[in-house]
């Protein structure tokens, strides 16, 4: 996990040791470094979360290497931002369940071994997952911002504990990149995103479809680049990021 300051001295992952530990990811590096440069992202420094929806309806997302394909996809991205090469990954249901780090040697079926580790698919509480991030991002003693990808399927089981944790946390260095799988037309995280009265705007959502692993991995980045620059800029000015 990244601790150090945003465009401070640490590097990310070189090309070189992509190649070297984890050469099914290089073309998703590479793609990604596209992406971030036209989104003036290239030397920002971050600690990346991803957070899975594990509700009872992911069952055939599970199934049809849709997550274990975003998951790819934002570790390969995340060797830009941090230089372990790790991702801590947060499944949610009814509950939260503990972050397991994720690492470039490991990537190979990381999904579906931290699935089996769980006893049985619940609902989906939101709240529940955000608030597993903020205790995670607290107790690393990481001083970069940090920047979450938060997959789900539909809209969570209690809103108002929801947007009230959205609300507060728009006081932190945190994030929140929404994406939704599915044809669910996701008017909750729509209007999520453009929740009045925080301090900055902390969150962008957009939908992956129906079938989320054919989308393009250019156009996944692009979407998951898009809002994650103006944040930045609103949180520098709000002295929310050093």
């Amino acid at each position: 996990m990244l601790s150090g300051a945003a465009n401070s001295g640490v590097m990310p992952l070189e090309l070189t040791k992509m190649q070297a530990v984890a050469p099914g990811l290089v073309d998703l590096y590479k793609a990604a470094a596209v992406i971030l440069d036209k989104h003036g992202l290239a030397g920002v420094r971050a600690a990346v979360y991803l957070v899975i929806d594990h509700s009872g309806s992911m069952r055939r997302y599970f199934k049809d290497g849709s997550v274990q394909a975003l998951a790819e996809r934002v570790l390969a991205a995340a060797a830009h931002f941090d230089d372990d090469g790790t991702v801590p990954v947060i499944f949610f249901d009814t509950v939260a369940h503990p972050a397991v780090e994720v690492s470039l040697a490991d990537y190979g079926g990381a999904m579906e071994r931290i699935r089996a580790g769980i006893a049985r698919m619940g609902q989906t509480d939101y709240a529940a997952a955000m608030r597993a991030v903020l205790d995670h991002y607290r107790a690393s003693g990481a001083t970069a911002p940090a920047y979450v990808v938060f997959q789900t399927d539909g809209a969570p089981t209690s809103r108002t504990a929801a947007t009230a944790t959205l609300s507060a946390a728009s006081r932190l260095p945190i994030f929140w990149q929404f994406i939704g799988f599915g044809d669910d037309d996701f008017a909750y995280l729509r209007k999520l995103d453009e929740l009045a009265g925080r301090v900055v705007d902390n969150a962008g959502f957009f939908t992956a479809g129906a079938q989320p692993r054919a989308m393009r991995d250019d156009e996944l980045y692009d979407r998951l680049m898009s809002e994650f620059p103006q944040w930045l800029a609103a949180a520098r000015a709000a002295g929310i990021v050093a």
